[in-house]
């Protein structure tokens, strides 16, 4: 499944973190010549190789079932199994970090599961702690 990536800087997606607790906004975007998902969180900005949504969508398709999130900082290292190795591991389609942003690379499994779930591509826990999606 191709997602729509069309939302530009003065529509962007408004989105909110699993648990609700904080609001951010996405958009397409450009960095370094790679289509970027452009997210947008208070003051900082990060940047995620735009393809990591279909990459993820297949990835939750195969895995047939809840995959915990695991979200943390660049500097942290991810709980294996999660969303967030997954998206800084050798064995994923782009071989590495779907962050583009050095020193920022990290919260994959913050930012992203949000906007898979607007486009419609997922089921996403909304807990306080601890939350999973999967494909529908």
């Amino acid at each position: 499944m191709k997602a729509q990536l069309d939302r530009t800087a003065e529509n962007p997606w408004v989105l909110k973190t699993p648990p609700g607790t904080s609001e951010y906004t996405m958009h397409m975007g450009e960095r370094d010549g790679i289509p970027a998902l452009v997210c947008t969180v208070g003051t900082t900005v990060l940047f995620y190789d735009a393809r990591c949504i279909n990459d993820l969508y297949a990835m939750l398709q195969a895995a047939g079932d809840w995959v915990e999130l695991g979200g943390t900082d660049e500097q942290k290292p991810a709980k294996e199994g999660t969303i967030e190795a997954w998206g800084r591991s050798e064995e994923n389609p782009v071989g590495g970090w779907y962050g583009m942003k050095k020193g920022l690379r990290g919260r994959f499994g913050v930012y992203i599961p949000p906007l898979m779930e607007a486009l419609g591509l997922c089921e996403l826990e909304h807990n306080a702690r601890g939350n999973r999606m999967r494909a529908i």
